[in-house]
C-alpha cells in the first residue's frame, strides 16, 4: 500500500506553471487518448515519490481536521498535485522533499490551497494568503514544523 498526499490549488492555472514549481526537473504528459490531460514525473531516485498534476472543475474535498470535524471545500476550478510515496521510506527523505515541493508552490502562487494526507486527514490549508497547519504532531513527527514558516 502507499501513501499519497494531496495539494489542491484553487483556480484555472495551467498545468505547466504547476509542474515548473512542484517538479523542476521536468514532467511527462499522459499520451492516453480520452482522458483528461495528466502530466507525472518519476522522482523516486531523487525525491522518493512519484507526481501526478491534473486539473478540473466542480471539485468537492472532505477530509479529517485537527479536532475530528469534517473539513468541506468545493473550488469550480482547481489543479490536483498528487504525492505518491511507498508505504515504507527508509532514507526517511520523501515526505520532507515533498513538503519542500510544497513550500515552493505555495510561495509562488496566491490561490487558496489545501494539503491532504491519503484523502482523509487534513494537513495544511490556505484561505485568503492566511496559511494555517493542521495536525500538530504531524509536522513534529517528521521535524518539518518550520518547512512553510
Amino acid at each position: 500500500m502507499a501513501i499519497e498526499y494531496r495539494l489542491t490549488l484553487a483556480d484555472d492555472i495551467p498545468l505547466e506553471q504547476v509542474a515548473e514549481l512542484a517538479a523542476p526537473e521536468g514532467v511527462e504528459e499522459s499520451t492516453l487518448p480520452g482522458y483528461p490531460r495528466l502530466l507525472g514525473a518519476d522522482l523516486q531516485s531523487k525525491s522518493g515519490y512519484t507526481l501526478s498534476i491534473y486539473g478540473g472543475s466542480n471539485g468537492y474535498y472532505d477530509a479529517e481536521d485537527d479536532d475530528g470535524s469534517q473539513w468541506e471545500w468545493e473550488p469550480a476550478k482547481y489543479v490536483n498535485v498528487v504525492f505518491h510515496m511507498p508505504k515504507d521510506d527508509p532514507s526517511g527523505r520523501a515526505t520532507p522533499n515533498m513538503v519542500a515541493a510544497v513550500a515552493r508552490v505555495l510561495a509562488s502562487r496566491p490561490e487558496d490551497a489545501a494539503l491532504v494526507l491519503n484523502g482523509n486527514w487534513l494537513l495544511l490549508t490556505r484561505v485568503a494568503g492566511a496559511l494555517r497547519k493542521h495536525r500538530p504532531s504531524w509536522w513534529d513527527n517528521y521535524g518539518i514544523n518550520d518547512a512553510l514558516e
